[in-house]
């Protein structure tokens, strides 16, 4: 067959790297190795060999099928960009087989970037004394991103004072004059306010505005003022801004009209829209690893890909992101008590309530019910939710299955400018700490060597990682940093899920709504180990660079370097955790360098923090009865005079040699 233009270069593409494509392992020892090889101007219709590359991820899933029984199975990725119209789903039907793996790699020295969006051309002035410019996109396409030249830029927003507003419980009521315009503006259900709190960060669409009454959409505006750190009443209030309106364009900034088929971009200086990169998401997800209880996905892994561009639209909707923590929010409507503004500032019985319901934040790369599944060298980039997301909640998963992922590693891989965390594993629901069906345990998770940084840009009250409700979760020489709110969090539930359950939740009202559970969850055998965590607590005060909640038995936070934290907490224990060792660790440049969230009530009992080194920052552990937390030869330093161990944790701490993270 003779080829020529876009199929002829996708076979030559293929064949300059097809020689140093290493195969399936398997095969050194006899096992028979197939190879598919995909191209993004290949054609479907030939067989996915080195001069004949297929085109679509889907039809290499196709031909995957067909040969995993055999052998192991390669699909092997050329550069180029392979934009997705709908996730690509891996299901029960595309496991490993007979012992077998499916691996899908990028070509050695190529770049293949699976990508949920469309790029945006055409540019042209549309105010040229503004600096802003015009460009048609199909109508209907909404999206909360957009990235230019390989980096999200911020939708348009200004920020208020909250003395320019009274929080009312129908919506704001205008304070300041300065903001009378507000009225006049166009679409005006497409504008939020952004409030940014003391741990929680959360978003609230406008339904209208009237003079000077602001009227919020619902269930978002009642969900995000009640229970804790509140939209109205937040612990520490910090910034406070109104988004999405073509009226607050500054330099750097965007806003789409998905009616009109239109978005504005605020140039800065000596843009130069014919040698720019913009893409648009479209998807709101990518890859969607999910089986069934019965029959998990099983022996699949991924290689050397690139992840880009999603975007996730539930907070513009009536639902809003009523963030309770850790990309945890309210998504429907509760009972409330009629003074909900006043009585439920600091939790009540009908918040308690609701506490069972609470979603997660969906993740644009998702897998559960699956096991053995590897991410080796991969870049999540440009992702506008949760970049890896793990075994969580069935709501957090488009496949509607949750839960039941073990034997997960991910390891190597770059994590970087994501709206949301970059890896969260285990859920937050029942099902997660107390499964009615073993199989849906998290169990078994090893994140390790990976860099995570400057991901939780949206939705900054997410840590860099997080795991919950997982049975030996591994989390080694990862370097995280860039972040508004924790480095690596660990745990949930506050203890309220924990044998016996908790005072604190009992005096509050919970366990009228759910049991006081007398077995342990599944969360124990946490490994924390030599990670560089740094950059941390750029935005919110409360929780720690490094953070456990909950009971987690076995638990070792171990011989990890924290720096960099804006004077917060370096190594923070918050309401019922229980068991954990924190050993070795470096803590420089600390507020509070070793915290326990610690009451008579809460169970924060039974910890040790030994041998630690600090240099700065008060040491915050209540120790002796009932608390027997234990503080055992830590030592301050002073004017940076490490002694070798603590200089040999800060040399191994992070990435361990071998590549280079960028």
């Amino acid at each position: 067959m003779r080829y020529t233009g876009r199929k002829a270069l996708a076979a030559l593409a293929v064949a300059a790297a097809v020689v140093a494509l290493t195969t399936a392992p398997a095969q050194a020892t006899g096992t028979p190795g197939f190879t598919i090889f995909v191209a993004p101007g290949g054609d479907d219709h030939d067989r996915g060999t080195p001069g004949r590359p297929v085109a679509t991820l889907e039809k290499a899933r196709e031909l995957a099928r067909g040969l995993s029984a055999r052998g192991n199975v390669t699909v092997a990725l050329a550069g180029g960009t392979y934009r997705l119209a709908s996730p690509l789903k891996f299901t029960s039907e595309d496991s490993g087989r007979n012992g077998h793996t499916i691996t899908w790699q990028a070509l050695p020295g190529q770049t293949p970037v699976l990508s949920g969006g469309l790029p945006v051309t055409g540019w042209e002035q549309h105010d040229p004394a503004a600096g802003i410019y015009v460009a048609d996109v199909p109508k209907g396409v909404d999206s909360r991103q957009l990235y230019v030249d390989g980096v999200s830029a911020p939708r348009a927003a200004i920020p208020i004072a909250r003395t320019d507003v009274q929080v009312t419980p129908t919506g704001l009521s205008i304070v300041n004059p300065a903001l009378g315009y507000l009225a006049t503006l166009p679409d005006q259900d497409r504008i939020e306010v952004e409030s940014q709190n003391s741990f929680t960060d959360r978003y609230a669409p406008v339904e209208s505005i009237t003079g000077t009454t602001i009227t919020m959409r619902q269930p978002a505006w009642n969900n995000n003022n009640w229970g804790y750190d509140t939209l109205a009443h937040p612990f520490a209030g910090g910034t406070l801004l109104l988004e999405n309106s073509y009226a607050f364009l500054q330099t750097g900034q965007w806003y789409l009209d998905p009616d009109a088929g239109k978005v504005y971009y605020k140039a800065p200086a000596g843009w130069d829209p014919a040698h720019s990169d913009v893409e648009l998401p479209r998807l709101s997800s990518l890859v969607q690893v999910s089986g069934t209880r019965t029959r998990p996905v099983h022996d699949l892994a991924f290689r050397g890909l690139h992840f880009e561009h999603t975007t996730w639209l539930q907070p513009g909707t009536s639902v809003g992101y009523a963030n309770q923590q850790s990309g945890t929010f309210l998504a429907g409507a509760y009972p409330q008590p009629a003074d909900f503004l006043t009585s439920c500032q600091l939790g009540c019985p009908l918040f308690e309530a609701a506490r069972n319901s609470w979603h997660q934040v969906p993740a644009a790369v998702q897998v559960s019910a699956a096991r053995d599944i590897s991410f080796t060298g991969n870049t999540f980039a440009h992702l506008g939710q949760v970049a890896l997301g793990i075994g969580n909640d069935a709501n957090a998963h488009a496949s509607g299955v949750g839960l039941g992922a073990s034997r997960i590693t991910v390891h190597r891989n770059t994590f970087r400018d994501d709206a949301g965390s970059g890896i969260v594993a285990g859920g937050v629901r029942p099902d997660a700490h107390h499964p009615a069906d073993p199989a849906m345990a998290d169990r078994d998770i090893t994140i390790t060597d990976n860099l995570v940084t400057d991901v939780a840009r949206d939705y900054k009250d997410m840590a860099g990682v997080l795991t919950t409700y997982v049975t030996h979760a591994v989390i080694e020489h990862n370097e995280v940093s860039d972040l508004a709110y924790d480095g690596i969090d660990v745990g949930w539930g506050w203890g309220a899920n924990d044998p016996g359950g908790s005072q604190d939740y009992r005096d509050r009202g919970l366990y009228d709504y759910q049991p006081v559970y007398s077995t342990p969850t599944t969360l124990k055998d946490t490994v924390v180990r030599y990670n560089l965590v740094h950059g941390t607590k750029k935005v919110f005060h409360d929780g720690g660079s490094i953070y456990n909640l909950s009971a987690n038995p076995g638990a070792v936070i171990d011989r990890n370097y924290v720096y960099d934290n804006h004077e917060t907490v370096g190594l923070y224990l918050d309401e019922g955790s229980r068991y954990v060792s924190l050993t070795g660790n470096v803590i420089q440049d600390s507020g509070v360098w070793a915290f326990t969230n610690a009451s008579a009530t809460n169970n924060t009992n039974d910890n040790t923090f030994r041998g630690n080194w600090y240099d700065t920052g008060l040491t915050r552990v209540v120790t002796g009865e009932p608390h027997h937390n234990v503080l055992d030869g830590n030592v301050q330093v002073a004017d940076g005079n490490w002694p070798a161990e603590a200089r040999e944790v800060m040399r191994q701490a992070g990435i361990e040699p071998g590549r280079d993270p960028s």
